[in-house]
């Protein structure tokens, strides 16, 4: 066999494995878009629910001693976004968000009461998740001004959030869960085909604070 047609077999092989790649990326993608119409047609349609519903949310306490009032959740919102990918289009992103409010309509101001940083870095991470409206106080001792605590005065409401980022070409979606098991954050990886009714089912129950994988 001639140099030549060595180098002409090895582009024969190089170009068999591109047309396998681009092959098997196509197939993620289809797969990836698959999955976000599964997850657009859930959520559009949880937020149309909830919204009528309006259930309540779970016992909240920022620094795991003071409980809020009973909340509700409402104002449900949809929102889904395309960008390019290789010519073509396909999602950016797809999320849901709303807010957690008091079952009974107040003016009054939740107050939690910190002296240690443990327990400040905890509180300041909570109110940062929730987006929750507050005002940090000092308090002091009357005659000596040493610090005594951090008083932390908050509105009693706070907002939630899910976000799925797809990877079309991994065929898998990063997930943020704001406000669902509490104020805190949770991350995650989903492969495009867990992304079923089932497995929504159980993060909407998450969501109104029935039991389910996530707790």
């Amino acid at each position: 066999m001639s140099f030549l047609q060595q180098l002409k077999q090895q582009a024969t092989q190089v170009q068999s494995q591109q047309g396998n790649q681009v092959q098997h990326l196509e197939a993620n993608v289809v797969a990836t878009e698959q999955a976000c119409q599964t997850l657009c047609h859930y959520l559009s349609d949880l937020a149309t629910q909830l919204n009528v519903i309006q259930p309540p949310s779970r016992a909240i306490s920022l620094d795991g001693k003071t409980r809020w009032p009973a909340l509700k959740l409402a104002n449900f919102r949809y929102d889904t976004r395309k960008k390019t990918l290789r010519q073509r289009e396909v999602t950016d992103h797809v999320a849901l968000g709303w807010v957690a409010l008091p079952q009974t309509e107040t003016q009054d101001l939740g107050r939690v009461s910190v002296n240690f940083p443990p327990d400040l870095e905890r509180v300041e991470s909570r109110l940062r998740v929730g987006q929750v409206k507050h005002q940090r106080l000092e308090q002091r001792h009357p005659d000596t001004h040493k610090l005594q605590a951090i008083v932390f005065e908050h509105e009693l409401s706070f907002r939630a959030s899910l976000l799925f980022t797809p990877d079309h070409d991994q065929a898998r979606f990063q997930v943020r869960l704001v406000g669902v098991t509490g104020l805190e954050v949770l991350k995650m990886e989903w492969r495009a085909a867990e992304i079923t009714t089932a497995r929504l089912d159980d993060l909407a129950k998450a969501i109104v604070g029935q039991p389910s994988s996530l707790g």
